[in-house]
């Protein structure tokens, strides 16, 4: 889901990496040093139309501002180092104990997250988020690989700029985030080859809602949209035909079930959400 409030560009020349993904700060748990918050970020999918989606994660920096008066760093135009209208010793960087790997994006969708990072780092608000990423990304379509390269003179990063008190509070001194890889708009095909242009949405369960339901049959092929006049999201059922759309802001949308193979597509409108709940739409059974 799109929104203006939680979509971040990090502008970089001709086609550099697109972000959009806010930040947070967090508390500390009872195994958590005294002088120190725990912060986790779990990672899950927006979906494409891929087969598989792969993508090298080699590590989580974090940014933290230590000082009293985090505010006289709101206007800072960061960089990739922490730096923004002047170099300041109360802005540290923290290692974010990535689980450092290659992740399948596609197999995180439909309610599926996995733990990215969790770590210890210093009290404070966090201001940037910067993720390294690896140069064995890869995407199956149609059973055939390719790879996925970042555009030409891109960084070999993300970096995500901060607002801080954005994450969720789930036990006396640690928070969470998670975050949202919107496969569909991160990935473009261009003279043939695919290029990475990641885009990150957060959201937090406990403050946000979700839609849900079940399309068949599988052979359909369904693709849903979920929309209104400022947001759209999109899913692909499971093998079981089951779908959900999570991280959803309160207010009335329409679900679209764009089918294949002959099926005749199906528009369920005037959906509600609110209260931070799931709306259901229960099976749908498509028909030629």
């Amino acid at each position: 889901m799109k929104t203006k409030h939680t979509l971040l560009g990090l502008a970089i020349v001709a086609m550099g990496l697109a972000v959009a993904f806010t930040g947070c700060s967090k508390n500390t748990s009872a195994e958590v040093p005294a002088g120190t918050q725990n912060v986790n970020f779990y990672l899950t999918d927006g979906p494409g139309l891929y087969d598989k989606v792969f993508i090298d994660i080699k590590s989580v920096k974090i940014l933290v501002d230590t000082s009293a008066d985090t505010r006289k760093h709101d206007h800072y135009d960061w960089d990739a180092n922490g730096r923004g209208g002047r170099l300041d010793s109360s802005l540290v960087w923290q290692d974010g104990n990535v689980a450092a790997g290659v992740y399948n994006l596609l197999a995180l969708s439909n309610g599926v997250d996995t733990l990215l990072s969790s770590a210890n780092i210093k009290l404070g608000s966090i201001r940037l988020i910067k993720i390294e990423l690896g140069t064995n990304n890869s995407l199956v379509k149609d059973s055939v690989t390719y790879p996925l390269n970042l555009p030409p003179n891109a960084d070999n990063y993300i970096l995500v700029k901060l607002q801080g008190n954005e994450c969720e509070r789930f036990a006396s001194s640690s928070y969470r985030l998670w975050l949202d890889f919107d496969v569909a708009r991160s990935i473009v095909n261009f003279n043939n080859a695919f290029y990475l242009r990641p885009v990150i949405r957060f959201f937090i369960e406990k403050q946000t809602n979700s839609i849900s339901g079940t399309i068949l049959p599988k052979d359909a092929r369904a693709i849903v949209s979920v929309y209104n006049g400022t947001d759209t999201a999109y899913a692909i059922p499971n093998r079981d035909g089951m779908f959900k759309v999570r991280g959803i802001p309160d207010g009335k949308y329409s679900v679209f079930i764009n089918a294949s193979n002959g099926y005749v597509d199906t528009t369920i409108n005037n959906v509600s959400v609110s209260g931070y709940n799931n709306a259901s739409i229960g099976t749908i059974t498509l028909h030629k």
